[in-house]
């Protein structure tokens, strides 16, 4: 995979159910998404759907995901899913913690709407007070559509806060 990211442009939200960054078009085939600090304000999971070309969250039963949980203080685990609304595990912040979520995913062909749109992320979050709780996970969103943006959200609601940049990867 090439390794050169080309700033597309970056958002922030501070206290918000969610958060979606735009801008997926033809012009890459695979774009990148850094979150270097999500807070969220309780003690659940980030979760992340796609947008689609109406501006539109999907949220229907369209998501595959598969995740691995690294517990610092516990055995890993596995988590996934068919046919899910959204994508599970995409971190997770205590609300106790201020560290919050480091996040990246890469999402691979989104605006190609004769495919699939697949990614890939990896992050690390802090859970029960000091307990490192990394996460490397797939997913596939299985309706073959145009896809132009990222969204994420706690799951349960709460809100949080978050800054998503967003690259083109040459």
């Amino acid at each position: 995979m090439a390794t050169n990211l080309e700033f597309i442009k970056s958002t922030s939200g501070s206290s918000v159910s969610s958060l979606s960054i735009t801008g997926f078009t033809s012009e890459y085939d695979v774009y990148a998404i850094h979150t270097p600090k999500l807070v969220n304000a309780n003690n659940n999971d980030i979760q992340a759907r796609l947008v689609d070309n109406s501006g539109s969250v999907i949220s229907a039963s369209e998501y595959d995901y598969a995740s691995i949980v690294m517990n610092s203080q516990s055995s890993f685990s596995e988590s996934k899913d068919t046919g899910a609304t959204k994508i599970d595990n995409m971190g997770v912040n205590d609300a106790n913690e201020t560290y919050g979520v480091g996040s990246t995913t890469y999402i691979f062909n989104p605006a190609d709407s004769s495919s699939f749109t697949f990614l890939i992320s990896q992050n690390a979050g802090m859970r029960d007070i000091g307990e490192l709780r990394p996460y490397k996970l797939i997913a596939v969103h299985k309706v073959a559509e145009t896809i132009t943006g990222f969204n994420i959200f706690s799951e349960g609601g709460g809100n949080i806060s978050a800054t998503m940049v967003l690259y083109g990867v040459k």
